[in-house]
């Protein structure tokens, strides 16, 4: 066997495996001989089958199973011991005069190569990184809430500025036909505030979707679209009044704190407030870390120059899915994913460079934190070891969740690695200006 690489340009290069008939027929004629043992062929007793009807029916295709195998093999060691790179899949070239009837075989493969760039990330950037700060407003805000959501409802005659209204919201030309529930309070402006203050169950009233709700979610998650969509639906909706109910806030107490917390372990509104800030701080510093990290990376994407072998990717892209791709639909694809591609190769250098790993250890510990962390939202804050370890293992088992927790640690270590080797201001904000100011919300 022979193996040879000529470049094609500085990230493109053919490799070509030269197969001879020594390289595979010792193992061709061994699976012969087991074939022979085993098969059962009408006339013949088990195991006196002559060889030359055994090669005769399954010599064939052996023999371009073993080639194949060998091809596999012998490329992917090359590949390893010549410490190549690549992007995507080798491609096999198509040679017009290749027979399976010949002894010998030559076999040709384009290879993308991984380009070769260094990332800095002394290199100063202008990333910010948000301090949100738990307000009292905020806090005070979240107790109102819980009073509201374990409190008591009573119907009511008619739509009053504290009443929650359900319905059935109708468009027939946009083919909408939804179940909605609000709270009057959510209503923006005077003129929908009208319509409905004063009507009662059976009666339809026509809203307009435009500025219906102070916040948009509201109105996108009656109607099942996206925040984007219900900011810009301007049509009209007829509304169903089905029920209307009033919430008497629950009182702020022992029993409705032993129903927040499994554990019991709060007694006073002080202590249920504490609580509260540091559920929020939690909260705010996963976003604000989360959102470092999204700067820092879109960052390293826009100023870490390479090239790609963007021919060759193109190609890859047309054969590596289920179906086939032409030509146009390649390169919309590539200009799609380009800058995921270009991030996948700067988190690789970077997992390398500063030897990032993950062990089955930190794995286990990092996913028994994140399930406590998610008990705890569901008032179990002290669970038991055999029951947080039994759902670790259960996770765990699972490929796709192993290796979705596998992708947040390594997440998390590079934003370590970031927060200690970046330079950027931290800037202090309340949880509202941090979304307006990121989401433009």
């Amino acid at each position: 066997m022979n193996i040879t690489k000529e470049s094609i340009d500085a990230l493109s290069t053919v490799v070509k495996v030269d197969i001879v008939a020594d390289d595979y027929k010792g193992k061709v004629e061994e699976i012969l001989k087991d074939y022979r043992k085993k098969a059962n062929i009408p006339g013949f007793r088990k195991g006196h089958v002559p060889m030359t009807m055994v090669k005769k029916q399954y010599g064939k295709s052996i023999m371009i199973d073993e080639v194949n195998k060998l091809l596999q093999k012998s490329l992917n060691k090359y590949l390893a011991d010549e410490k190549i790179e690549i992007l995507g899949d080798p491609l096999p070239r198509t040679q017009e005069d290749f027979s399976w009837d010949n002894e010998d075989f030559s076999f040709e493969f384009e290879l993308g190569l991984a380009p070769v760039f260094e990332v800095d990330l002394k290199k100063k950037m202008k990333v910010t990184k948000y301090d949100i700060k738990v307000t009292d407003e905020l806090i005070e805000e979240e107790v109102e809430n819980i009073r509201k959501r374990y409190g008591k409802m009573s119907p009511l005659e008619e739509i009053t500025e504290e009443a929650n209204v359900a319905g059935t919201l109708v468009n027939e030309e946009e083919g909408i036909d939804k179940k909605t529930a609000f709270n009057v309070k959510d209503i923006k402006g005077k003129t929908n505030l009208k319509k409905l203050l004063g009507a009662k169950k059976g009666d339809v009233i026509e809203l307009k979707t435009k500025n219906l709700f102070e916040k948009d979610y509201i109105l996108a998650s009656s109607l099942n679209i996206t925040e984007e969509e219900a900011k810009n639906l301007n049509i009209s909706l007829k509304l169903t009044i089905d029920a209307i109910t009033l919430t008497e806030p629950a009182d702020l107490d022992k029993e409705l704190f032993d129903k927040l917390f499994a554990s019991k372990n709060v007694n006073t509104v002080t202590e249920l407030k504490e609580k509260i800030k540091l559920s929020a701080e939690k909260q705010f510093k996963t976003q604000s870390d989360q959102q470092l990290l999204n700067d820092i990376t879109s960052n390293l994407v826009e100023n870490t120059k390479f090239d790609l072998p963007e021919k060759f990717i193109k190609k890859w892209l047309q054969t590596s899915g289920e179906e086939q791709l032409t030509e146009e639909q390649a390169s919309e694809k590539f200009e799609q994913s380009e800058k995921g591609l270009r991030y996948q190769l700067i988190e690789g250098r970077l997992i390398k460079d500063n030897d990032i790993a993950v062990d089955n250890m930190e794995l286990v510990n990092y996913a028994k934190e994140m399930i406590k962390n998610q008990m705890a939202q569901f008032a179990n804050e002290e669970p038991k070891d055999e029951e947080l370890n039994a759902i670790v293992g259960r996770v765990l088992s699972n490929k796709e969740e192993y290796q979705r927790l596998q992708t947040q640690l390594v997440s998390e270590k590079l934003l370590n690695l970031f927060k200690e080797n970046v330079s950027y201001k931290t800037k202090e904000v309340t949880h509202e200006e941090f979304l307006k100011e990121v989401y433009k919300k």
